[in-house]
């Protein structure tokens, strides 16, 4: 797997991964998300996200719309707890466009209040429709009651009330503070010339001020202490949805691979997920079980979902209990890890080849560790995942007094 790599002078770093395709995916991953906002900002990176394809210095929110579309390309965007991502797919005959386009509406949107206006009701009406939506909302409802009191306990979206008093100046200043190229990465993947993609950039970023040499950010969060506990709430809604979690390791942590390989093996994708056997295959009463992790920069989460008929709340929650008690108390037979191993590992491969995701992933983990991502090196770790690791990881992330459970009814 080969990368190419260079750091400009104004301190933005360029990550190209070269294929063979003809459709060129790049974009910008950005060192900023919902944990940066202060008080009184909430809400305000996933807002700038929107704001930022209403208009530069030379071009409108048309011409932003119509400049890769014209061409049969695709401009997106996304936010996170902790990065915002602007990207594109374009063919390789309109890549230097496609480049041009974002660094413009990256470094060089104005936030017109007058698309301000228009643009916070179409959050507000995203916020509304996400609120209508019990089995997407639990999520950050449960993020809040594991990180209470932090931003990572904060929702995406915001509030509408609060969203529909931020100004031009509101949003200049957010990306003044945030949008700066030693704070994120360009990446690309495809049949390109790197040569003439650093060029490019050089080119558009040469009014950048010279940055110093950059080094990857380590936020240092003061977490409130975490308080397992039990909540329901009522929302009148005709399935019960349930989660129970506890938080987990940071995405620096080396135990971060074990829980990764057992979080697989319990509520991974497959339709042979132990959590997915018992639950739906062998009791029938869930239609979908899911359990994830999530990795911050210094600490995270993880958490069982599923979505069950009111009276029986309380029976799937008691089968779930014994799938985790039987993680940590006796460990895995041989032949059941290495099958496990070898399922995460096909999983993997194939969602590499998924080009468009794979470039995002690379993009975020130059941006988040400074090296390049290696599927190979991962496959390592995993094979040095021993039966015992995962036994303590489960007894120390599953233990009944550390996990909280949410429940809407």
């Amino acid at each position: 797997m080969t990368y190419n790599t260079t750091t400009l002078p104004c301190g933005l770093r360029i990550i190209h991964r070269q294929t063979d395709s003809p459709v060129i995916y790049c974009g910008y991953a950005v060192n900023t998300g919902t944990r940066d906002e202060q008080p009184g900002e909430e809400g305000m990176a996933h807002f700038c996200e929107h704001l930022t394809f209403k208009g530069t210095s030379r071009r409108s929110a048309i011409r932003i719309i119509n400049c890769l579309e014209s061409v049969g390309g695709e401009l997106n965007a996304f936010t996170t707890k902790e990065h915002t991502v602007y990207y594109s797919s374009v063919l390789k005959d309109h890549f230097a466009k496609a480049v041009d386009l974002l660094t413009d509406i990256v470094f060089h949107s104005i936030y017109p209040q007058s698309e301000i206006d228009k643009e916070v009701e179409v959050v507000c009406d995203e916020i509304e429709s996400y609120n209508d939506s019990p089995a997407e909302l639990i999520y950050d409802e449960f993020e809040s009651l594991i990180f209470g009191g932090h931003p990572l306990g904060r929702n995406i979206l915001g509030e509408a009330s609060r969203l529909r008093t931020y100004t031009t100046a509101d949003a200049r200043r957010f990306t003044a503070s945030h949008y700066r190229p030693g704070n994120m990465v360009f990446f690309a993947c495809g049949n390109l010339d790197f040569g003439r993609l650093a060029s490019l950039l050089r080119r558009l970023t040469a009014d950048m001020p010279a940055a110093s040499p950059h080094a990857v950010c380590q936020r240092v969060a003061s977490l409130p202490p975490y308080t397992p506990c039990t909540v329901t709430r009522e929302k009148a809604t005709h399935q019960a949805h349930v989660m129970i979690g506890n938080r987990a390791y940071g995405m620096y942590d080396s135990r971060r691979t074990a829980l990764y390989l057992l979080n697989n093996m319990l509520g991974g994708p497959g339709m042979n997920a132990r959590l997915n056997l018992s639950l739906r295959e062998r009791h029938g009463l869930v239609y979908t079980v899911e359990s994830t992790m999530v990795s911050y920069r210094d600490t995270g989460m993880w958490s069982v979902y599923f979505g069950c008929d009111p009276k029986d709340v309380s029976r799937c929650r008691r089968l779930v209990f014994r799938e985790l008690d039987r993680m940590a108390d006796r460990p895995l037979g041989a032949a059941r890890l290495v099958a496990a191993k070898r399922q995460i590992k096909g999983q993997i491969a194939i969602a590499c080849d998924n080009r468009e995701s794979f470039a995002l992933d690379f993009g975020r983990t130059y941006l988040n560790f400074g090296k390049e991502k290696d599927v190979n090196r991962l496959f390592e770790r995993i094979d040095a995942v021993t039966a015992e690791d995962i036994m303590r990881t489960a007894a120390e992330v599953f233990a009944r007094d550390r996990l909280t459970t949410l429940v809407f009814r």
